[in-house]
């Protein structure tokens, strides 16, 4: 089984309100969640007809396109955009813990979807790690290990309940490799493509390499398709990673920090950060992530037990003034990464949880995936997104969201929707369509 927590390195201080950096890391359906009234914008997509194509070994299939996915439509001449929030997980995997199981439940309770970053070898077998050859380290060597038969079918149990319920399938990767001695910030663009291209093949060829599974249902995915964005082990190595993950069908990546403002395309690629968000009763803010409240509370996963509750309600708050700086402020997304982890008690999940149950409940709220965010973004005017880009950090537009946003769609803003491709994508965004351009 793999290990429940990782091996955490720090990356390098970006500046001095932010003690370390990562662990390892519009549209909901139309549907109000629990004491939710439904948003204007955006209409579920009909329920795609069953369809299965077995793709190689038949670890992966294409099933037609995922289900409970919204139609994109563009804004509205002076139309207030909706509230996003995105849900991520780093090295998303089924153990003991049963945090992937749980935290897709409670998605479905709440109409949240969510990006599950999987690490792919997490699908890999201990005894086939040979298989694995890692940029600047030896053959079979993992700083997060493999996992074992059982731990592949609960991952895979949950990876396929989870697309079909309408979230992401991105990737962490696979080694997690961090600091100076061959971690992934020394890679170049050509090892960052053989590290893509290795989580893509552990994910297209379980049933190869763990035989006992082979009469397990497949992923109702293309994954070549699927997999559109990532987040890079420790935020390092963004840059050529970028270069490498914009030529192979990725859309957006996760790996940076930033603030709480609309977002951009950097490099080719939609640029969605972690962001820097309050630490209430502290004078400095952290990243939107578990593992920097952790750093900056305890420094250690196991903590002054005293202090668990305390330090998951100050990571609630932290994220919960940050909705409501956005939320009544600028619009911006705010993005909230974790990892399915124990520390401090489990104090961290908690805290997610409340969060969630809190924030996507709301009027104009829309819980989504990073794939969903970029799809949205793409539907819009470019007009409408940098007049957006001009906004602060919870700064509301003074003279009121109708006349801000007055004229800044164009006419070719209706109530129709944005032409989708064939894999459900708004037409235009395919797998290595216009790499490298914005």
């Amino acid at each position: 089984m793999m290990a429940a927590t990782k091996r955490i390195a720090l990356g390098a201080v970006v500046t001095a309100l932010i003690a370390g950096l990562s662990g390892c890391s519009g549209l909901g359906t139309g549907a109000a969640g629990p004491g939710k009234k439904p948003a204007e914008g955006n209409s579920p997509a009909a329920a795609p007809k069953a369809a299965v194509t077995l793709i190689g070994d038949g670890s992966t299939a294409f099933t037609g396109t995922q289900p409970k996915l919204p139609t994109m439509k563009r804004l509205k001449p002076g139309q207030k955009p909706p509230q996003f929030v995105v849900f991520s997980w780093d090295g998303a995997g089924e153990d003991s813990q049963k945090l992937f199981s749980h935290f897709r439940a409670v998605s479905k309770k709440y109409d949240a979807k969510m990006t599950y970053f999987l690490s792919g070898v997490y699908l890999l077998p201990e005894e086939k790690k040979a298989l694995y050859d890692p940029p600047q380290h030896s053959a079979g060597r993992s700083d997060i290990g493999f996992n074992d038969a059982e731990g592949i079918r609960d991952t895979l149990t949950e990876l396929r309940a989870a697309w079909l319920d309408g979230n992401e399938i991105g990737t962490h990767f696979n080694g997690h490799f961090c600091g100076p001695d061959g971690g992934v910030g020394t890679w170049s663009v050509d090892e960052w493509k053989s590290e893509i291209s290795q989580a893509k093949s552990f994910v297209k060829s379980w049933k190869t390499n763990v035989p006992a599974l082979k009469n397990e249902a497949p992923l109702p995915f293309d994954y070549e398709k699927e997999l559109v964005g990532a987040r890079t082990p420790c935020l390092e190595g963004q840059k050529n990673m970028v270069a490498a993950a914009r030529t192979m069908g990725f859309r957006y990546d996760s790996s940076g920090i930033g603030n709480q403002v609309w977002p951009s395309k950097k490099d080719g690629l939609w640029d969605l950060p972690l962001q820097l968000v309050p630490v209430p009763g502290r004078a400095f803010e952290t990243l939107s992530m578990d593992y920097n409240f952790m750093f900056n509370q305890s420094g250690t996963t196991q903590g002054d037990q005293a202090k668990h509750a305390y330090w998951g309600n100050q990571m609630r708050d932290g994220l919960l003034q940050a909705f409501d700086r956005a939320y009544n402020g600028n619009r911006a997304p705010l993005i909230i990464g974790n990892h399915f982890e124990s520390w401090n008690g489990g104090t961290y999940m908690r805290a997610i949880e409340e969060t969630i149950k809190t924030v996507c409940t709301q009027r104009d709220v829309q819980c989504v995936s990073f794939r969903q965010l970029a799809d949205w973004l793409d539907a819009q005017d470019p007009a409408t997104l940098e007049k957006l880009g001009t906004l602060k950090v919870g700064q509301a537009p003074k003279p009121g969201w109708a006349p801000f946003m007055a004229g800044t769609a164009q006419a070719n803003a209706s109530e129709s929707p944005v032409p989708a491709g064939p894999d459900g994508r708004p037409a235009g965004t395919g797998a290595g369509e216009g790499a490298g351009q914005d």
